[in-house]
């Protein structure tokens, strides 16, 4: 792919849009400010991010959502980017209009601002505001990373409340809402002052409430809990793919098979480059096994171990289970973490249904005096 790194000022596919939102001066007319697009997918950008850079940044104007679609059908913007938001003025049915652009490319949406080269070379990044349409369109992102830094984003006292700043778009509103799975009952807000003032949200308000994931999707849990062998199946899909691990009881042992999701040559790459295996308990590494222990099945990079019952009762309050493929060098390592908190009642169901089908001995306590 071509070099481009470049600012895509368009209106339609011609003229230029002034940066920031603003006005154009020279010919007597003044042209309204419109949202900048600037499109960064030059090879060394993709090799870091892991992804192309797309920064909106301006004012969102009623036009943006076709602009930004027309790059996305010239293949100028393709899907998987990574979107970075710069807003506090805009047109609601435009940011809902993006938003929805961005969940059907599977974007990742952030908060940022584009580097300006300058005559001493690039100019300090400043900190993003996300605010009113620039919020709406962020929801749009199938992943959502919290802000960070100096970074803000907030919502409208009355958005907080699943309205619309207008009520005749409220309706409008909360079906978008609904449908990008974002739901502002569950912010814990205080109290603020009658009228529009916008709320500033924190990252652990935003990732608590559920909108912003940080790259994860919520964990699915599938089970089967009755004797000879239940299981649990835990799956986790994020920006790296789709992760699974099963836990699956039979009388006398208890298995634990970890699969990644990465494509057939993908996981015979990882496996070719395997030094060892190894299953993580809340980060500390568990049931190691030197090279040829994972294998490529299909289109998955498979972990198996037998795994002690006993110490089924320890996953009941861990935090964390993860698997990982280790290479020669300590940079490469494959594999994922799950949280399992979400996933808590479903591993105590899971317990009890294995102990049921296939108790495990118990070592007696120790003797006191």
């Amino acid at each position: 792919m071509a070099c481009r790194g470049l600012l895509l000022l368009i209106a339609g596919l011609a003229g230029t849009v002034p940066a920031h939102g603003t006005t154009a001066r020279g010919s007597g007319n003044a042209t309204p400010p419109r949202m900048v697009i600037q499109v960064n997918d030059d090879r060394m950008t993709v090799m870091i991010a892991g992804a192309p850079q797309i920064y909106l940044y301006g004012v969102i104007d009623a036009d943006a959502p076709q602009r930004f679609e027309t790059l996305v059908k010239s293949g100028k913007i393709s899907p998987g980017s990574d979107v970075y938001l710069n807003s506090v003025q805009g047109d609601l049915a435009a940011g809902m209009a993006l938003g929805r652009l961005f969940r059907a490319g599977a974007m990742t949406t952030h908060l940022g601002t584009p580097r300006h080269k300058g005559r001493a070379g690039y100019r300090g990044i400043k900190a993003a505001v996300c605010s009113g349409a620039c919020t709406y369109a962020y929801f749009g992102g199938l992943y959502r990373w919290a802000p960070t830094g100096s970074d803000r984003i907030s919502l409208i006292r009355h958005q907080a409340a699943g309205a619309a700043p207008n009520q005749s778009e409220s309706g409008e509103a909360d079906a978008y809402l609904k449908s990008m799975g974002i739901d502002l009952d569950g912010l814990a807000l205080a109290p603020t002052p009658p009228g529009d003032s916008p709320t500033w949200l924190t990252a652990d308000q935003m990732t608590v409430a559920g909108l912003a994931n940080n790259g994860r999707l919520p964990l699915k849990t599938k089970s089967w809990l009755l004797p000879p062998a239940p299981f649990l199946d835990l799956q986790q899909d994020d920006r790296d793919g789709s992760h699974r691990l099963v836990l699956q009881c039979r009388p006398g042992s208890v298995t634990l098979t970890a699969y990644d999701l990465v494509g057939a040559p993908r996981a015979r790459q990882i496996v070719a480059h395997e030094t060892r295996s190894y299953f993580e308990v809340d980060r500390q590494e568990v049931l190691v096994e030197p090279r040829g222990a994972a294998r490529a099945v299909d289109d998955a990079v498979v972990i198996t171990r037998p795994y002690p019952p006993a110490e089924l009762g320890h996953l009941l309050s861990s935090h964390s289970l993860g698997a990982w493929v280790g290479g020669r060098r300590s940079a490469f390592r494959y594999g994922a973490t799950f949280v399992l908190y979400p996933a808590r009642h479903a591993i105590k169901d899971f317990y009890n249904a294995c102990w049921r089908a296939a108790p495990w001995p118990v070592k007696p306590s120790p003797k006191k005096g």
